[in-house]
């Protein structure tokens, strides 16, 4: 990872993430990171399983789920980012009534995870091409009756040319 997560304004991502459910972080990536992580998509043995977006009614599009081990750029992404997020995401569960808390570590969050059987690893690369786009998740927004879960896109907007990759980090590992 080129840069140390730390040198972001958290407190402000997390309120731009509860205004628009989406933020930047750039330069969290170097451009070399990220052509080296898209020039994993065609090599399977870095990929445990693939999906059609558009067969889930997810949007358009394809993603693979990478296998452990993990590339050490998606390895040290996940564990630096949960850090600063696990608060933020506890607090959208809190506003939106919904019970479950997530540990301060992200070993902790693993550990939960493996002790249930869920091994698998859920980090994944997005492709999209022309008109693609993913459309999934909720945030809580605040309304004149209270707090109440929206839709968001997630993270890609439709694509108007060319190709674009995107990865998911994701947190936790699946059944």
């Amino acid at each position: 990872m080129t840069t140390s997560l730390t040198q972001y304004d958290w407190p402000a991502i997390g309120a731009h993430l509860d205004a628009h459910g989406w933020a930047m972080l750039p330069g969290a990536l170097a451009s070399d990171e990220c052509a080296a992580l898209s020039g994993l998509y065609d090599e399977p043995s870095n990929f445990r399983s693939r999906v059609i977006m558009q067969r889930h009614g997810f949007g358009r599009g394809e993603y693979q789920y990478f296998a452990y081990p993990l590339p050490a750029t998606i390895a040290e992404l996940r564990s630096a980012l949960y850090l600063p997020l696990a608060p933020i995401a506890n607090r959208w569960n809190q506003a939106m009534g919904i019970d479950a808390r997530f540990p301060d570590q992200h070993d902790a969050l693993l550990a939960r995870c493996h002790s249930a059987g869920q091994t698998r690893p859920t980090p994944l690369l997005l492709r999209y091409g022309v008109d693609d786009f993913n459309a999934v998740h909720h945030r809580p927004v605040a309304g004149t009756r209270g707090t109440y879960r929206v839709n968001l896109r997630h993270g890609v907007g439709r694509i108007r040319r060319g190709q674009r990759f995107t990865t998911g980090i994701i947190f936790h590992d699946a059944t």
